[in-house]
């Protein structure tokens, strides 16, 4: 961008003539350097072989297409408001007022996995929850979570050559089985992660699926005692395998029959907190850990309206893991930053893109009614 706005210069300030000297002068040119550095190091210019958030989000446009104004993954939504009526069991474990026993109101996305927000919907695509918890004192805790029980890669580097060995090819619209092979070679952590999240069934909608957080926190109580957690929302509505339901389904089906069991009735989660034990994993999201590990269900989600992606303030909330209230912290997985960077980069770019219409219309929610 041009800025034809004359700037003045030390010689048209009074005073500041001193400044016109080869050490102050060599001083700034120092200066302009290591933030031109900075910036090119955070661009990826001098590390091409480095994984940069800018470089994550290209490959996430690349994968599905460019669809301006929209989330680079999950672009596929429905905003949800509710709240959450904590038991106050949640305090033992930390200090966040979100667990002080009450209820505060939340703002949430259902989404599916994916850049293409026109794609039809499937019952096996990964299905996304995100939720805003606000507490009386302003503090904001956001978390996102989908419904597999792991994540699928241990690093950020890893998930970058996932999703680039798993682009169609041009020729048969299907992954390279060669790339996804050499990917399996080099990353055989995944295939083990892969046989975890098939050993799940998973349920016939939003409604009545788990959500899981994937990564560990830590939650801090008001003694000072830390401990390593993961959490999940496990549904109160009965479970239904995939193909339950109507056999007659339109492209938006997942979301039409959502809002239409919202609009019958509020929809409800408990949030169990999964405590870890020594020998966990707590920086590797993609190994489970044990079954028998303690749980504490601190309270109760409930979402009883929904709202199009065109007017839903969700919309522009990037649901960051790392947005975390005082008593939660974040563990040492690198997957963590890279999702706040990668959120950070996906949002700068579509604010500034005209947005288009939401496919899950208005029209469909008041369908739903």
């Amino acid at each position: 961008m041009t800025n034809n706005t004359a700037v003045p210069t030390v010689a048209d300030r009074p005073g500041l003539s001193k400044f016109r000297t080869p050490v102050y002068l060599g001083l700034i040119g120092v200066i302009l350097t290591a933030v031109i550095a900075l910036f090119a190091y955070l661009g990826g210019w001098l590390t091409p072989n480095d994984v940069t958030p800018g470089r994550f989000t290209d490959v996430l446009e690349q994968a599905d297409g460019l669809h301006p104004g929209f989330r680079r993954n999950h672009a596929k939504g429905l905003g949800v408001f509710g709240f959450f009526e904590s038991n106050g069991d949640g305090a033992r474990l930390s200090k966040a007022a979100v667990f002080r026993q009450g209820q505060v109101p939340v703002i949430g996305r259902f989404s599916l996995s994916g850049g293409n927000p026109h794609a039809a919907d499937m019952s096996d695509t990964v299905r996304g929850l995100g939720i805003q918890f606000t507490t009386p004192d302003g503090e904001v805790w956001r978390t996102a979570m989908v419904n597999l029980p792991v994540f699928p890669v241990r690093t950020p580097e890893a998930f970058y050559e996932r999703i680039k060995a798993g682009m169609p090819d041009a020729k048969t619209g299907k992954p390279d089985p060669a790339k996804m092979q050499a990917f399996a070679e080099k990353y055989p952590e995944s295939v083990k992660a892969l046989e975890v999240i098939k050993s799940e069934h998973f349920s016939a909608g939003f409604e009545n699926s788990t959500f899981h957080s994937l990564n560990a926190f830590r939650f801090t109580n008001s003694a000072g005692t830390t401990t390593h957690v993961r959490w999940q929302l496990e549904p109160l509505q009965p479970f239904e395998p995939i193909g339950a339901g109507s056999p007659t389904r339109d492209k938006n089906f997942l979301f039409d029959e959502l809002i239409a069991k919202v609009n019958r009735h509020p929809l409800q989660w408990r949030l169990k907190v999964i405590v870890a034990q020594p020998g966990d994993a707590v920086n590797d999201a993609s190994i489970p850990w044990p079954k028998e590990r303690e749980s504490v269900d601190v309270g109760v989600l409930t979402l009883d309206r929904v709202e199009s992606d065109d007017t839903s303030p969700s919309t522009d909330i990037t649901f960051d893991p790392l947005v975390l209230p005082s008593g939660i912290a974040p563990s040492d997985d690198p997957i963590l930053s890279a999702r706040s960077a990668i959120y950070s980069q996906s949002f700068t770019r579509r604010a500034g893109e005209s947005r288009q219409p939401s496919p899950v219309t208005p029209a469909e929610v008041k369908k739903g009614e």
